[in-house]
């Protein structure tokens, strides 16, 4: 990781003298200025570490103090006293700050003093980061399989595993692409480095530049402090681009360029930060068809695919249905403190013909609401929801006639009867819709007179996929 340091001391010669000594790959420093004027600077400097002489620091010393400890990064403190007076350096540490030196001391053990407070910097990143996380981590035992196709890839994926090359992880919605770049990750060479995310498709385009490469003061309207992006957040370790499909032309270039030179310049900067780091970026786009049709430059598709993984979709083994139930029921028994450990037959059996549309995420919702769901300690069909009640999951043949007679009234209430009927006739319409439509969901919509979207949640309710139409 890059830790950004802070100047703001007064003697010209310490101040020279730290410039050189800490010059370092892993350590960017900022000199903030000398004179009294400096304090701005110093609270818009967005650094890890800041050095500064306690004659800079804002009166009186102790708000002065305060108000760093309060910035976002809490930057690690370290003060140069004119003084060698162990009661008004106490009074220092006490007022907050973390480290006071005497000014007289010698060069050897300033700087020794100074690589001390850089250090303890680093283990304060890397405990914050880990308590952040507040999650097992990942492994890449998660992915243990029965299926060949998959044991196919796993193979691919130990022998990547040690590598610094790019990776391209490609597969559907929910398959666990950032689940296994976490576990390559923490697995590989880089794991006692940070391993940052970024979902490309989640943050506006006017704001993803600053994201990835971060601003310096002023670089646009609202930028009043420097922000590191998470290039410079991943030095040492590995940032994770999901949805890289769908990143916009212009960064895309940028992207090329940061991957063959592996230097980035800050928006509104002029310096340039090296980086060591690993990228691993995933899409569930087709990249090929949108190089074809201009969206994706073709370059970037050939750096990134350096190594080309593709996760095969649940539906495609379900013979590892039963192991993620059992493992999925494990780890919700203990999340949601209900002592459920068993599972029905007819209930395994359901879920391996499911398709799965939703992949590994949809299987670990449906085990997280049946387990909340369950009133004993086994859970069965009854607390699946109703796509999975219907027995043939594929969507059935519309006919062309609506018949009740079939239906078991027998115990049931009127309001209960009616909302069967009501389930019928929609899912009859909607099929007749979606078969002269061939599963388009806007013109299905229009033909029915309801917004997209409702459409769509009413065909999620009734069991009803798009994709079973296309095929028809």
């Amino acid at each position: 990781m890059i830790i950004r340091v802070g100047l703001a001391v007064q003697d010209a010669d310490i101040h020279e003298y730290l410039k050189k000594s800490l010059a370092d790959a892993d350590v960017r420093l900022e000199s903030l200025g000398h004179s009294r004027s400096v304090w701005q600077k110093v609270m818009r400097s967005g650094c890890d570490v800041i050095i500064v002489s306690e004659s800079l620091i804002l009166t009186p010393v102790e708000e002065g103090i305060a108000m760093l400890n309060d910035l976002p990064e809490n930057p690690t403190t370290v003060v140069l006293y004119g003084r060698n007076s162990p009661e008004e350096h106490a009074e220092l540490a006490a007022a907050g700050a973390d480290v006071v030196l005497y000014t007289g001391i010698s060069k050897k053990n300033l700087y020794e003093a100074v690589q001390a407070a850089l250090d303890s910097r680093r283990q304060f990143i890397q405990r914050k980061r880990y308590d952040r996380r507040g999650m097992v981590e990942p492994k890449i035992s998660d992915f243990v399989t029965e299926s060949q196709p998959m044991k196919i890839f796993m193979e691919e994926v130990h022998q990547v595993i040690p590598s610094d090359s790019p990776i391209l992880l490609i597969g559907e919605t929910g398959v666990g692409k950032e689940h296994l770049a976490k576990a390559i990750h923490d697995q590989g060479p880089r794991s006692v480095g940070p391993f940052i995310s970024v979902n490309t498709a989640a943050i506006p385009d006017q704001l993803l530049e600053s994201e990835l490469f971060g601003h310096e003061q002023g670089a646009f309207t609202g930028a009043m402090r420097y922000r590191r992006g998470a290039f410079e957040l991943a030095h040492g370790g590995t940032i994770f681009l999901d949805e890289i499909g769908e990143m916009p032309a212009h960064l895309q270039v940028k992207l090329l360029r940061v991957l063959q030179d592996f230097e980035i310049k800050p928006v509104g900067g002029e310096n340039i930060i090296e980086l060591d780091v690993r990228v691993i970026a995933a899409t569930s786009k087709n990249l090929e068809e949108a190089i074809t049709q201009g969206a994706f430059r073709q370059d970037l598709y050939y750096r990134l695919s350096v190594l080309l993984l593709t996760i095969p979709p649940l539906r495609d083994r379900p013979e590892d249905i039963p192991t993620m139930v059992r493992r999925f029921t494990t780890h919700f028994r203990y999340k949601i403190g209900r002592e459920i450990n068993k599972v029905s037959e007819e209930m395994l059996q359901s879920l391996c013909q499911y398709d799965w549309p939703g992949n590994v995420r949809e299987l670990m919702n449906v085990i997280e609401r049946a387990m909340l769901l369950c009133k004993s300690d086994e859970i069965g069909m009854a607390e699946l929801p109703q796509a999975f009640q219907i027995k043939n999951q594929r969507a059935e043949k519309p006919t062309n006639e609506l018949d009740f007679s079939s239906m078991d009234m027998s115990g049931k209430t009127l309001s209960e009867v009616r909302q069967e009927i009501l389930d019928k006739l929609d899912r009859f319409y909607l099929q007749q819709a979606l078969t002269k439509t061939r599963g388009r969901i806007d013109d299905a919509a229009r033909l029915a007179g309801i917004h997209p979207r409702g459409l769509y949640g009413r065909m999620k309710q009734l069991g009803l996929r798009k994709e079973d139409f296309k095929r028809s």
